[in-house]
């Protein structure tokens, strides 16, 4: 019986994919093989020595010590593409709000409660809060994952020109892309010809700051900028510039801080790419299929720190490694294997950068001598048989 803790409100659809026979949900105070989180901060949580892997409903993982997983053998999971709907309809939302302040309408016309005159003073003062139309403006779209692919499809449908920038396209995305997406080699490409930018990319060390001043320099008088993915990806001292000089005529994001909110030009919205119903049941359920495929046959889909590695089960008896990636090692799982007497059916081994996983299917048994040789291997970090 597996044991998974919640550490947020995870969507009963989503817990309803983990099997009352094999699973227990928030029923232990001692042991965990499983967590299903949401946005909980994680970093400063003991992991618990049996916890086998982390299940993020949603896509980001920032709230979770990656690299302190990695060290233990914890697989972490995520759901990119779970929310993808949901985030895509608000980006359609702040192309509205980039083009007329309808954020400052609405507050404007909030100021008039009470008037008798207030239909006389809304249609003379409407001009200061009108603004461009969408059609025919040119939007770029920096990151082509599942979010990005899915508001390049949409601005097509709006009648606008949409260019798309994305050094690591998969091939799945380039199949849903429509082919009126124009597909440009560089930044400095995009940034010269849009309109509009919007940013779909998750915030790393190479991206973090992304638009600074370079950045904007390169960008179209009067451009406004969308960012629904993370609020590091914008310097807020270079954007603080671009919009007092005009460069940049508005931006809206979902990421409100101090410093934003305080930005004439800038219009902050609560973070609620992923706040609909329909998002929150997706994400859960996608989180906790993946660990249930992970707990009970070793298969990964959507890690964030260990290679995709999934196969059909052919043997007895599954052995599951996680293991850095070094020269030699695969020899030494396979010996173990031979020296137990035990024939290797099926054999699947991927490799993340620095980490490995392998799975054996066996053809009887495993017994605990032989996780026992392969868990003192050097660079093996957890050994498993389900």
């Amino acid at each position: 019986m597996y044991q998974i803790k919640t550490l947020n409100n995870i969507a009963q659809k989503g817990i309803a994919e983990l099997p009352a026979q094999d699973f227990a949900v928030n029923e232990s105070e001692g042991t965990v093989h499983g967590i299903l989180v949401r946005s909980a901060a994680m970093h400063d949580m003991e992991l618990p020595a049996e916890l086998l892997a982390v299940a993020r409903a949603g896509a980001g993982v920032n709230n979770i010590p990656v690299a302190a997983c990695s060290e233990k053998g914890i697989v972490v999971f995520n759901t990119p593409g779970a929310n993808a709907n949901a985030v895509k309809e608000l980006v359609l939302a702040g192309l509205v709000m980039a083009s007329r302040d309808v954020a400052g309408g609405i507050a404007w016309a909030k100021t008039l409660c009470g008037q008798a005159d207030a239909a006389k003073q809304v249609e003379k003062g409407k001009s200061q809060f009108a603004g461009p139309e969408l059609m025919g403006k040119t939007l770029g779209v920096v990151g082509l994952g599942a979010i990005g692919v899915r508001v390049a499809n949409l601005a097509v449908h709006l009648g606008m020109h949409v260019l798309g920038y994305d050094p690591y396209l998969s091939i799945d995305a380039a199949w849903s892309l429509s082919r009126h997406v124009h597909h440009c080699t560089s930044l400095s490409q995009l940034y010269s010809q849009s309109d509009y930018i919007t940013l779909h990319l998750p915030a790393t060390k190479d991206t973090t700051g992304m638009l600074g001043d370079a950045a904007f320099a390169q960008m179209r008088q009067g451009v406004r900028v969308l960012n629904f993915a993370r609020g590091e990806l914008v310097s807020v001292p270079a954007l603080s510039r671009a919009l007092e000089s005009g460069r940049c005529a508005r931006y809206v994001t979902d990421f409100p801080t101090p410093e934003t909110l305080a930005l004439p030009g800038c219009v902050c919205v609560p973070h609620l790419g992923a706040s609909t119903p329909e998002s929150e049941e997706n994400c859960a359920v996608m989180a906790a299929r993946q660990l249930r495929d992970y707990l009970m046959d070793g298969n990964i889909t959507n890690s964030v720190n260990f290679p995709a590695v999934s196969m059909p089960r052919t043997g007895v008896a599954r052995a599951c490694v996680i293991h850095r990636n070094v020269p030699g090692i695969l020899a030494g799982i396979t010996q173990a294997a031979t020296a137990a007497k035990l024939n290797i059916e099926n054999m699947a081994n991927k490799s993340k950068g620095e980490w490995a996983y392998t799975m054996l299917d066996l053809s009887a048994p495993a017994d605990e001598q032989m996780a026992r040789r392969i868990a003192e291997l050097p660079d093996v970090v957890r050994v498993r048989v389900v």
